[in-house]
């Protein structure tokens, strides 16, 4: 695996107890800000400030814990514990939450008041975002092609059913929605917002955490942690044994989803051609992919650089 496939070329970030603290919680707030935002994807964030590898060895690390108490096993599930990077994981957990609270509060308004509008942003993020699971694929094989293809036709076809009638989710949906979309925590370049976006729950989910609606955010919370529990270590596995293929995957599915984001479309989710309108709108789509694009062009300047500094900097004894 190439190092920039797998964020490696990212060196964690050492931890200095509380000097480290406001950094994280700034690190975290960039973060929260992506989960909450269509398109753009947290762990690609993480990847960027490089707290990527260190999140997700900590994550691991807890899993194992729970399952270790599960089975009768606590001194075993401590020690996994005590090995979770707390001082990273807390205060980047901590920024996370203010970001979500605050940009929640921010966009839901902007996303009833000017649906178009939204869209449109939300589509150039999407697909300006889609070259961050297309890249680190590698060199495209033709099953990777195929399966790519397969991805889009079929997020396609989803996306394009018209929705339910405008009723609260069911709990149990939650549950299963927020578990799929945590796993976009784990794999840079795929947002958890977008696949909540592409489910019909990302609305629902905003209102409940303006809301303050417990029942649905508990629920959330089962499913983020049935997800965490059950998805990411599968994800991981796919993503060591098959990690072009997993990839392609998953920028087939982003690409097909686009059609959700259309910004011209009927209440049905029937597609229009675009109105007089249309400048503007392009302009947004185009805005917000540029910003996606700042942001992919500094991952790949710290990529490069931490590459350089690993190169030119001998191996230290017992590291």
């Amino acid at each position: 695996m190439r190092p920039e496939e797998s964020g490696s070329t990212v060196p964690p970030l050492p931890e200095s107890g509380l000097a480290a603290a406001p950094g994280h919680v700034l690190r975290g707030m960039a973060m929260g800000v992506a989960e909450v935002v269509p398109g753009v994807s947290g762990g690609t964030v993480a990847l960027v400030v490089g707290v990527y590898e260190r999140l997700i060895d900590g994550i691991g690390h807890v899993v194992t814990a729970l399952r270790l108490s599960v089975t009768g096993r606590v001194g075993q599930a401590r020690e996994e514990l005590r090995r979770a990077h707390w001082t990273t994981i807390i205060p980047v957990l901590a920024g996370m939450v203010v970001a979500v609270l605050v940009a929640a509060r921010s966009l839901e308004p902007l996303i009833e008041d000017h649906p178009v509008g939204a869209r449109a942003v939300f589509f150039g993020l999407v697909l300006f975002s889609i070259v961050v699971p297309a890249r680190m694929v590698g060199r495209w094989a033709p099953r990777d092609v195929a399966v790519a293809l397969v991805g889009a036709v079929v997020a396609f076809g989803l996306t394009g059913l018209p929705p339910a009638d405008d009723v609260e989710p069911a709990l149990a949906v939650v549950v299963l929605a927020a578990a799929v979309a945590i796993c976009a925590l784990v794999l840079p370049g795929v947002s958890g917002s977008f696949l909540l976006l592409t489910l019909g729950l990302y609305q629902p989910t905003l209102s409940a955490v303006n809301e303050r609606d417990l029942a649905y955010l508990g629920a959330f919370a089962a499913g983020a942690a049935l997800g965490l529990g059950l998805f990411v270590r599968a994800l991981q596995v796919a993503l060591s044994r098959h990690h072009a293929l997993t990839l392609a995957l998953m920028t087939g599915l982003m690409a097909g989803s686009l059609r959700a984001l259309w910004p011209w479309q009927h209440e049905d989710r029937g597609l229009l051609a675009p109105d007089d309108g249309a400048l503007p709108m392009v302009a947004l789509a185009v805005g917000a992919g540029l910003v996606v694009t700042a942001v992919l062009l500094l991952q790949a300047r710290l990529e490069r650089r931490a590459l350089a500094a690993a190169l030119t900097t001998p191996d230290r004894p017992g590291s």
